[in-house]
């Protein structure tokens, strides 16, 4: 299943006293670049995410976010009642021999957010997660990858759909060269013959008809036709049977553009240089598209 590199996914998991929600998305990359978004709780299962959202997308700009919201009213952080106490007493005893009153309007307050600043008032407990917890911030960043591959396929069957459509267009122009190349070639030899007419010089017929069938042959695409015709079986094989098709397509875009240039150079006639034109314009949206493609 031919899938996008552009999705979106989200899930969420609840607990007793928490609800955990992840989001996902991603865009277009060469390879796999991965940021992470983690609550300070979660940093531990980091690498463990890491490898789960790799495994599922293989490839793209991925950005996942995880958020935590609390039921009920906690915190990890606590005062502690008695470095405060002794730190207020060392300061008023200390105000008082600089000669200050700790008793003046506002003393209160400024004192406060001093003390709050010193070492050991605050404490912050290191918080354990459950592995519950842990489960079902598992299960969530699955579910919501999940999604976003479900998101990501149903890009990519609009995305094949579109490139397919142009493969065919460009067959439908090599298909219209035909009825123009004899004309061509019937074109070019009667010029050639009839600037040598108004040469006052005398021509070897034998030499000048084999000179004639070299020349005309170099400008033959039959072997361009064969071989752009194969490429675009090909890429039409590889979009309806493998997964993760997009730098293989890419490549086999190349190969159909290295055809369609050649055509082009030995075209020597109006209406082909318009046709290979088309092919040409329909070919650099197939490129812009393949990049697209997981």
């Amino acid at each position: 299943m031919i899938k996008s590199m552009t999705g979106f996914g989200k899930s969420e998991a609840s607990l007793a006293k928490r609800k955990i929600t992840v989001e996902i998305r991603s865009l277009n990359s060469k390879q796999m670049d991965l940021s992470l978004r983690l609550p300070a709780i979660y940093r531990q299962a980091e690498y463990e995410i890491r490898n789960r959202v790799t495994r599922a997308l293989q490839r793209g700009k991925v950005d996942l976010f995880v958020s935590v919201e609390s039921a009920t009213a906690e915190t990890s952080a606590h005062i502690n009642k008695e470095a405060l106490a002794a730190y207020a007493a060392e300061l008023r005893e200390a105000a008082r021999g600089a000669g200050l009153d700790p008793t003046a309007a506002g003393w209160d307050a400024a004192a406060l957010q001093v003390l709050m600043r010193l070492p050991d008032v605050v404490a912050t407990d290191a918080e354990e997660v459950a592995e519950e917890e842990l489960t079902a911030l598992m299960t969530a960043v699955e579910e919501a990858c999940a999604r976003l591959n479900a998101f990501r396929e149903q890009e990519g069957a609009i995305l094949i759909a579109d490139l397919l459509r142009r493969v065919d267009l460009i067959e439908h122009y090599k298909e219209e060269v035909v009825p123009f190349e004899k004309a061509r070639t019937e074109s070019i030899k009667t010029r050639i013959l009839d600037n040598l007419e108004k040469l006052p010089v005398e021509v070897d017929r034998n030499r000048l008809e084999q000179e004639m069938i070299f020349y005309l042959e170099k400008l033959d695409i039959t072997e361009e036709k064969v071989r752009l015709t194969n490429h675009c079986r090909y890429f039409r094989e590889v979009a309806g049977t493998e997964e993760g098709a997009g730098r293989k397509l890419g490549f086999i875009a190349q190969e159909m553009g290295r055809e369609i240039n050649t055509m082009g150079s030995k075209a020597n006639e109006a209406t082909i240089q318009r046709l290979v034109v088309q092919m040409k314009d329909e070919l650099e949206k197939i490129k812009e598209q393949v990049l697209n493609i997981l």
